[in-house]
């Protein structure tokens, strides 16, 4: 192989990283795991509640750096499997939701490795290319900076420098380790980086648990549609298009009443009349619960502050959404999900005040939706929750409830998505 420029700039490169990752390896990893052991350990004392949520956020952040990393500096691909925790959970929930995902105890088992194999192999990196600068010193004259060459002094790796004969051997050891390194420095950075993947990649079991929750929500969503569908024909069939059969057969009357008895022929025309006006605004209602034009035409927000003012209940709406749109499929998902529980939370909560709470950060869409009535809402049990769990999941979002039993109601939903 053919040595170039290029190629011993991309070593120097490599061994500062890896001397980087030396440093971070060793130190971040053992301050990690000495604080997630104590914390896991106080957790029966109930202080661990409050600090393992943050001990392990920091755990979460110091794998998704070196997944970045991992991902930039040697194009070694790690996906994070992390279950989404609802914003705003007590930490009770957050702490248990984390402890409950084995992604954190995958980053758990990773910190001792990377502290041990992933600290050697980084350092090693680094030693191959900067090692030989020394080797190449001593031949230079630095042996002469300790040993008058009598004695030995120093050593450089297994050569005993006493005087320039072994001052130059030395140097003749750091050309080899140099050339060493040209080939050995990039790939041990990569082994790092593979280590690091073979110890934070979610296994088979795991990826079979994906495909099987997968399976089950691309169902409910197909089973989703056929409802919906034949909800809309439904609709159409006992609604709109009956209305339409009637104002033909009471055209076809006042044609044949129009020149016999004009008044009886005005009165049906009046009611005619009447009965458009109810069949159009029978279409708008379906076309509305298919998709609201206000949604396709001026976005989440928009359509949330629209629905509110439709609501017999006094609701604030608070959006906070940087520019930019999800996509049709998730903002429809989102809106109908407030639409089914601002209509539960009116039904059944005894509430007299409602609050929706829109967000998007971390790539996430983060919606709230408060009532202040008596509580006691639960997922599960038939109840239009569990409709609602199931529309997010299409979207691998999650839904949480905290509603005891004098309230208030707080559901809150996260979808992953991207604005563009």
């Amino acid at each position: 192989m053919e040595m170039t420029w290029a190629g011993w700039r991309r070593v120097g490169v490599a061994a500062g990283r890896g001397l980087v990752l030396a440093v971070v390896s060793l130190a971040g990893a053992l301050a990690l795991f000495v604080l997630s052991v104590v914390s896991l350990a106080v957790i029966p004392a109930g202080i661990g509640i409050f600090t393992t949520p943050w001990v392990l956020t920091g755990v979460r952040a110091f794998a998704d750096w070196r997944r970045l990393v991992a991902a930039e500096w040697c194009g070694v691909r790690i996906p994070p499997a992390y279950r989404p925790i609802p914003d705003g959970a007590k930490p009770w929930t957050r702490c248990f939701r984390m402890l409950g995902d084995s992604a954190t105890w995958r980053d758990l088992c990773w910190l001792p490795v990377d502290m041990t194999a992933g600290f050697l192999t980084a350092l090693l990196s680094a030693v191959l290319a900067f090692y030989p600068l020394e080797g190449f010193a001593l031949a230079l004259g630095l042996w002469r900076a300790f040993t008058d060459g009598t004695r030995v002094n120093w050593w450089y790796g297994f050569v005993p420098v006493s005087g320039q004969g072994s001052a130059l051997l030395a140097g003749a050891l750091a050309a080899v380790l140099l050339f060493t390194s040209y080939f050995a420095t990039p790939a041990l950075l990569r082994g790092h980086f593979l280590i690091v993947r073979a110890a934070l990649a979610p296994g088979q079991r795991e990826l079979a648990e994906r495909v099987r929750v997968l399976t089950e929500t691309r169902r409910d969503a197909v089973d989703t549609s056929a409802t919906e569908l034949r909800r809309i024909e439904r609709d159409l069939h006992d609604g709109a298009q009956a209305r339409l059969v009637a104002m033909g057969m009471d055209l076809g009357t006042i044609e044949a009443l129009i020149e016999k008895n004009p008044a009886k022929a005005k009165e049906l025309l009046a009611r005619t009349r009447e009965s458009s006006a109810e069949a159009l605004t029978e279409l708008r209602d379906l076309v509305r619960g298919i998709h609201p034009p206000v949604l396709a035409e001026r976005g989440l927000g928009d359509a949330l502050r629209a629905l509110a003012l439709r609501m017999p209940l006094p609701t604030e709406v608070s959006v906070e959404l940087p520019e930019g749109r999800a996509d049709a499929p998730v903002e429809s998902a989102a809106y109908f999900a407030v639409s089914e529980l601002l209509t539960n939370a009116v039904k059944h909560s005894g509430a007299d005040r409602l609050w929706v709470d829109v967000h998007h950060t971390d790539g996430r869409l983060r919606i709230t939706v408060t009532d202040n009535g008596g509580g006691g809402a639960r997922i599960g049990g038939g109840s239009g929750l569990t409709g609602v769990e199931r529309r997010l999941g299409t979207f691998d979002g999650v839904l949480a409830v905290s509603s005891p039993a004098d309230g208030p109601t707080m559901v809150s939903m996260e979808i992953p998505c991207a604005l563009s």
